[in-house]
C-alpha cells in the first residue's frame, strides 16, 4: 500500500529543501521524522508536516480498505520538491552601474510517497560477478609480489618504462657531453700549437 502527501508554497527555494529531501529517501518513517527534527535545516519543519501528513494518509487509507497496516513499516519510497513561484519583494538591493535589483522570495512543492511493500535490495556498484572476480584476483597478486620481494621465481626485475620525456631528456645529456668533450679538445688543440 503506498500513500502520497504534498505541502505546497513551502518557504525556501527548492535547491535548500532539496538537501533536506536527499537525507530522508529510502529510510524508514521513524527515522525519517528523527532526522528531520534534529536537522538544523529551515526547510526541515515543513518537510516533516508533510511526512507526517503522508502517515496519517496511509492510516485512512488502510482504514477504508479495512486492512491493518503497522505505521512502523512504512518507507520514503520517494520524496521530491518541485520548484515553486518567486514572489518579487518591494525591496531593493544595490546593484552595479546605478541599478537596483529586487528581493525575490522562493517558494518550493514537497512531495513524499510513503510504501509498506519490501524495500529493492541494494544493487551492487558493478555488478556481483565483476565484484566476485576482483576479489579472487587479490591475492594472487599479493603472492607474486610477496615471492618477488623474497627473491623467489618471479624476483627478475622489472624493467623501467621509459617515457618521451625522459628519452628526450637522455639525448640531451648525450649532446651536452658532446659539446662538452668537443671543446676540451678544441682547447687542448690550441695549447699545443
Amino acid at each position: 500500500m503506498e500513500a502520497t502527501a504534498s505541502a505546497k508554497y513551502l518557504r525556501g527555494s527548492a535547491q535548500k529543501a532539496r538537501l533536506v529531501v536527499d537525507m530522508i529517501r529510502g529510510k524508514d518513517v521513524n527515522r525519517a521524522l528523527g532526522i528531520l527534527r534534529y536537522a538544523n535545516r529551515r526547510a526541515a519543519d515543513g518537510i516533516e508536516k508533510c511526512m507526517r501528513s503522508a502517515i496519517a494518509n496511509a492510516n485512512e487509507a488502510a482504514e477504508k480498505a479495512n486492512i491493518a497496516i503497522d505505521p512502523d513499516d512504512l518507507w520514503v519510497k520517494a520524496a521530491f520538491v518541485d520548484r515553486g513561484p518567486t514572489k518579487n519583494r518591494r525591496r531593493v538591493r544595490p546593484a552595479p552601474q546605478g541599478r537596483a535589483y529586487r528581493e525575490q522570495r522562493h517558494f518550493c512543492h514537497v512531495t513524499i510517497l510513503l510504501s509498506n511493500d519490501a524495500r529493492p535490495e541494494p544493487k551492487a556498484a558493478r555488478g556481483d560477478g565483476k565484484a566476485v572476480t576482483a576479489t579472487k584476483a587479490k591475492p594472487a597478486k599479493l603472492a607474486e609480489s610477496k615471492s618477488r620481494k623474497k627473491g623467489g621465481a618471479a624476483a627478475a626485475p622489472r624493467q623501467k618504462r621509459v617515457t618521451r620525456k625522459a628519452e628526450s631528456s637522455s639525448k640531451a645529456e648525450a649532446a651536452g657531453e658532446e659539446k662538452k668533450s668537443r671543446k676540451a679538445s678544441k682547447k687542448k688543440g690550441s695549447t699545443k700549437e
